[in-house]
């Protein structure tokens, strides 16, 4: 058999750990020392401090640029821009209103062509009333020779009379009139009738709606 060969036991002699601390100085001490913390807490309040002066520069840049395209549109560019949208609006509104009218009364087809028309003349027609009636800061006076505090009451006394006549006579063709009637007058109205309700304010425009409930109710009308 072989022999197993043990090695000789080595004695080593157990110690503990010291723990008295580093005897020479750790580099958070050296730091503190040249003052390291507070010298990088300054170029950081600089950095920050140039970060906001950058953005203050930057609002009141985009807002000078703000500032010269609104100056660079006149008054009667303005108004014309916004009659446009509030034309354009009123006459996609009169067109949907055209066809919904001929689906509800079981057209057999949509005459397109027609359709077009009437759109284009109701574009014609709203942009001249838009233009002359919509109020606008360029042009404040409606009635000449009025006083200026009693322009807007007279603006609001149109539309509301607007509002009422429209939604009554309205009301009154879809509940008598015949469907070639309504389908000829009734996208027409409901388009002014919309759109004096908007340029109401909203006490009158709650009593114009109100007067019209009360036209409904009264004569014994159905909504159709």
């Amino acid at each position: 058999m072989a022999r197993q060969r043990k090695d000789p036991v080595t004695k080593v002699r157990l110690r503990q750990p010291d723990r008295s601390g580093p005897k020479e100085k750790t580099l958070l001490e050296i730091a503190q020392e040249k003052n390291l913390f507070a010298e990088a807490q300054k170029r950081q309040d600089a950095l920050n401090k140039k970060a906001r002066r950058s953005e203050t520069n930057d609002d009141d840049s985009s807002d000078e640029e703000e500032e010269e395209e609104e100056a660079s549109l006149s008054p009667t560019v303005e108004r014309f821009l916004e009659t446009m949208l509030w034309t354009t609006c009123l006459s996609m509104l009169h067109f949907t209103l055209d066809v919904l009218v001929q689906h509800q009364y079981s057209a057999d087809r949509v005459v397109w062509p027609k359709v077009w028309m009437r759109f284009f003349q109701a574009l014609l027609v709203f942009g001249l009333l838009v233009y002359n009636l919509h109020p606008h800061h360029s042009k404040t006076t409606l009635v000449p020779g009025l006083p200026l505090r009693f322009q807007s009451t007279v603006r609001q006394s149109i539309f509301f009379v607007c509002s009422v006549c429209a939604g009554c006579y309205m009301i009154y063709i879809t509940n008598t009139f015949g469907y070639l009637a309504v389908m000829k007058q009734a996208p027409s109205l409901g388009c002014l009738w919309v759109w004096s309700v908007i340029e109401l304010e909203l006490p009158w425009a709650v009593v114009s709606l109100a007067v019209a409930g009360g036209f409904l109710w009264f004569n014994g009308y159905d909504i159709k």
